[in-house]
């Protein structure tokens, strides 16, 4: 059966819908402190042990994903998220911590990572003259999961409790999960959209460029650039989650707003979050990943240097919304970019080596800004040390683009000395 790329794109989605439904995770803190008497320290924990295994098995998996194929690697994903929603709601049923972080955190976290990375590279395949868009579309369906799962997931706990809530959830994000499971798959040997056909039939040049290189996995790990990648990617993202983390009390404490203005301003974060992540990765097709990256910390240098001394709610909030697209946009911008410096051999395997980076900065974002704030009683030290990363970043973001023009420098010279 002839495939349609863009059924390909909204499969992706489905997939990326119901596991991006973990950022609700907030919506379940108070009700299960409140039944069961759990502390916030215990609730969240489940929540940060499963963006820990998302990383470590987007990691461990990755060149599992790719050898699986993304049809197989999605419907394992499908199955071990929805048993570990599954798992909760008996956890909560049985009122045991140990089995709620095992199921939650462990076997959904599980599911988390090999189900956000099913998709990417094989969306990759598919738009190889729109990689940006594809991977766009995908990722900011994760970033929009916690927008559809929030009121769904508060309305369900009013009306049938915790536990019936994750059992429902469950079915349903299997069955989404599946749908999108069944119809993905890698597009032929050699496959072209017939835009490029076109364009090559007719000898016209491809404006693109060639990849900088196709490397397996291992390859990949062993060059300065996937390293200089990491600590791009680490930077960007403690940057827009330490904000996510704070959001709430520190729009209070810094600039007064109320308890249902700053909650306010956390939803339409997650908004600007999902919109930065389509945004900048179709942009990025246009000028350029490495170009991107440049703007995103040059931009978010001069941002957090200037919020210490904002004290007008409306400024506040621009600058938050601004840095939290290009949070976002970080995320659905690299699984192109490692097309572009790596190839699409084990684009997939790559991507779960990188999102380690996810999992660090998910511990050290937060962490740091809260053990600054309980040091100093203000958040303006944080701005500060965080533009000391970001200046960092600016740095190795230049050293990628110098990089990338000597690999291709060379690539060119070796060309002419064969011609």
């Amino acid at each position: 059966m002839k495939k349609n790329r863009w059924l390909i794109a909204l499969s992706a989605i489905a997939i990326h819908l119901s596991i991006g439904s973990a950022y609700a995770y907030s919506v379940f803190k108070n009700p299960l402190s409140e039944l069961l008497g759990w502390n916030s320290k215990e609730v969240t924990l489940s929540f940060t042990i499963a963006i820990f295994f998302l990383g470590l098995s987007a990691a461990t998996f990755g060149r599992f994903v790719e050898k699986w194929g993304p049809r197989k690697s999605a419907t394992i994903a499908a199955i071990l998220f929805s048993t570990g929603l599954f798992g909760s709601g008996l956890a909560i049923q049985t009122e045991s911590l140990i089995m709620y972080y095992l199921t939650y955190g462990v076997i959904g976290g599980i599911g988390l990572g090999v189900g956000y990375i099913s998709p990417v590279s094989t969306l990759v395949k598919w738009f190889p003259d729109r990689r940006g868009l594809a991977t766009g579309m995908a990722v900011m369906g994760f970033g929009a999961g916690a927008l559809i799962a929030s009121p769904v997931a508060a309305s369900l706990i009013e009306s049938v409790g915790i536990s019936t809530t994750f059992f429902i959830l469950g079915a349903v994000y299997l069955v989404l999960m599946l749908s999108g499971a069944s119809y993905i798959t890698r597009p032929p040997e050699g496959w072209m959209p017939e835009g490029m056909k076109a364009s090559a039939a007719n000898g016209k040049k491809q404006t693109k460029k060639a990849d900088l290189s196709q490397l397996t996995a291992n390859e990949a790990v062993k060059t300065k650039r996937f390293w200089l990648l990491w600590v791009m990617m680490f930077i960007n993202i403690s940057s827009g989650i330490m904000l996510i983390s704070v959001a709430s009390p520190m729009a209070q404490d810094k600039v007064g707003m109320s308890v249902v203005a700053a909650a306010s301003m956390v939803g339409l974060m997650g908004l600007f979050n999902g919109f930065g992540r389509i945004a900048w990765a179709s942009f990025s097709d246009y000028i350029g990943r490495s170009n991107v990256f440049v703007i995103f910390f040059s931009v978010q240098l001069v941002l957090f240097l200037l919020l210490p001394s904002i004290s007008n709610v409306l400024l506040f909030q621009i600058v938050i919304f601004v840095i939290l697209t290009i949070y976002g946009g970080g995320f659905s911008s690299l699984p192109a970019f490692i097309g572009d410096l790596f190839g699409t051999k084990q684009l997939g395997a790559i991507h779960g080596y990188l999102l380690t980076a996810w999992s660090c900065a998910g511990v050290f974002g937060p962490m740091l800004v809260a053990t600054i704030k309980d040091a100093t009683k203000s958040y303006n030290a944080t701005f500060y040390i965080f533009a000391g990363l970001l200046l960092v970043a600016f740095a190795t973001s230049i050293l990628m683009k110098l990089n990338i023009n000597a690999i291709r420098k060379e690539a060119e010279g070796k060309v002419e000395s064969v011609a």
